[in-house]
């Protein structure tokens, strides 16, 4: 093997390749028509301060034409649109099952944290018990992601909750933060449990299992910090060498995370200006009840309108508030998680080019060596082996995760436009009354017509909505 590299053999891994199933035609198979990566809006293009402008740039986007799995007349319908982006339910076959609730605060001399109680329900043989309680810190669901990481360096793990939120939060400890966080962790660990792979690690059940002290235990059993620090300098150089030839799948999906980065974080920059801007207008418009109620005591002929418009408008915050809970619960979240999950994909990609890398180094080595070449050809044969490995568990990953990315957007949006549709049937509704009274003063001659509040405003934040989600999916 002088000066080229030997062609890999089949080998069997060992080790399962993300668990996953092929995917079947037209779930997870690519999208007809997309030979290359679609053209992508610069982000400097958005000027969120101009609405209308942001939602054109996405509208006008040639690529929004083309909707792949869409049919290009798309039903005017908001339910028969509904109908279409909804997938089969799959057969429930879990055998564990984790709740994360009851934060708790401590306090000490030094530092001030949170704990979260895990409590665990399974019917696995190599657990001790059918049922666990636990109390974990957030420092703990770090040490478990990094040892999923380093256990399974190109698999999904699924991303945790920033340590802070600087924007919009400033607060550790705010009860909506705290709240935040715990479903966040929730989703984390559920998301390991239905990993096909994860779920069956032994740290992950060292830590819904162990007592405090006993993980405390478990975790000073691991590489010391010289070890730790070669391996990381190590991965450094490597990094730094960079791979000669990336096979040609992996670069697609190089091409595809960097995509879905940019789109995910345009999203939910959006996502979030949206929210905001309605969460002022509902705020602006709960001044306006009691506004029509001080006037009712001046206008005697208009007392049961203005009263009537009052009552109107106070049904329609009502509504607002619950259809503001749904995207804060239902939409942001969801989108926020994928923002996290686009990081946690190119940290994948460079773990699993630093491990070719280490093989092209070693094949180099062998090349210009002379001497123990029977010990650098053990090494890459080895090597060959990890390479392959890494790479097989990484592709049944990757079409794992692509259903379920596509799954979650998709409900999410749903979630969101059948909340919309609840909203302005209520809304009609309260409208509808209202101008009916109007209708009525008016005949009678006993008054004169005063407008209901209108939920206009809403329509327009649906359609941001509505472009977003095809501006999302008309290349995945």
């Amino acid at each position: 093997m002088e000066g080229e590299r030997r062609a890999p053999r089949a080998r069997s891994c060992g080790l399962p390749a993300g668990g996953a199933p092929a995917p079947s035609p037209g779930v997870d198979a690519p999208l007809p028509g997309r030979s290359g990566p679609p053209a992508l809006p610069r982000a400097e293009v958005l000027d969120l301060d101009e609405d209308e402008d942001d939602l054109e740039v996405f509208s006008k986007d040639a690529s929004l034409m083309d909707m792949n799995s869409f049919s290009p007349m798309m039903p005017t319908s908001p339910l028969s649109m509904i109908n279409q982006v909804k997938f089969e339910d799959e057969p429930d076959l879990k055998d564990l099952f984790i709740t994360v609730d009851e934060p708790e605060s401590h306090v000490t001399t030094i530092e001030t944290f949170i704990t979260y109680r895990i409590i665990t329900k399974t019917s696995r043989g190599e657990f001790d018990s059918s049922e666990f309680e636990v109390r974990r810190r957030y420092q703990d669901f770090l040490w478990l992601k990094g040892k999923l990481e380093e256990a399974h360096p190109t698999l999904i793990i699924p991303p945790l909750p920033e340590k802070f939120i600087v924007k919009g939060m400033v607060e550790r400890f705010n009860d909506d933060f705290i709240e935040t966080r715990r479903k966040a962790l929730h989703k984390f660990l559920n998301r390991i449990a239905d990993h096909p792979t994860l779920t069956f690690n032994e740290d992950f059940k060292v830590f819904l299992t162990a007592q405090a002290w006993e993980l405390s235990s478990h975790k000073k059993q691991g590489p010391g910090l010289l070890s730790r620090m070669g391996q990381t300098v190590r991965a450094v150089a490597m990094s730094m060498r960079g791979v000669k030839s990336r096979p040609e799948e992996f670069m697609e999906m190089n091409n595809f995370i960097e995509i879905f980065s940019q789109k995910i974080n345009l999203i939910d920059k959006i996502s979030q200006r949206i929210y905001k801007e309605e969460r002022e207008y509902s705020d602006e418009m709960k001044e306006y009840g009691p506004i029509h109620v001080l006037w009712s005591a001046s206008e005697e002929d208009l007392v049961d309108t203005l009263k009537g418009v009052a009552s109107c408008i106070d049904q329609c915050c009502k509504a607002t508030e619950k259809r503001m809970s749904g995207l804060s619960e239902a939409l942001l979240p969801v989108v926020h998680e994928y923002v996290l999950y686009s990081e946690m994909l190119m940290g994948v990609m460079k773990r699993r080019d630093q491990i070719q890398a280490e093989l092209d180094s070693k094949v180099e080595a062998l090349t210009y060596k002379k001497a123990d070449t029977d010990l650098l050809t053990e090494e890459i044969g080895k090597l060959e082996d990890k390479v392959e490995c890494a790479n097989n568990a990484l592709k049944a990953d990757w079409e794992r995760w692509k259903h379920n990315m596509q799954n979650d957007i998709k409900s999410a949006f749903t979630d969101m436009a059948e909340e919309n549709i609840h909203y302005y049937e209520q809304g009609f509704q309260h409208e509808n009354r209202t101008r009916g009274l109007n209708e009525q003063k008016i005949k009678s001659g006993s008054g004169s017509c005063v407008p209901a509040i209108s939920t206009l405003p809403f329509k327009t934040s649906t359609k941001k909505h509505a472009i977003l989600f095809f501006f999302f999916f008309s290349s995945f």
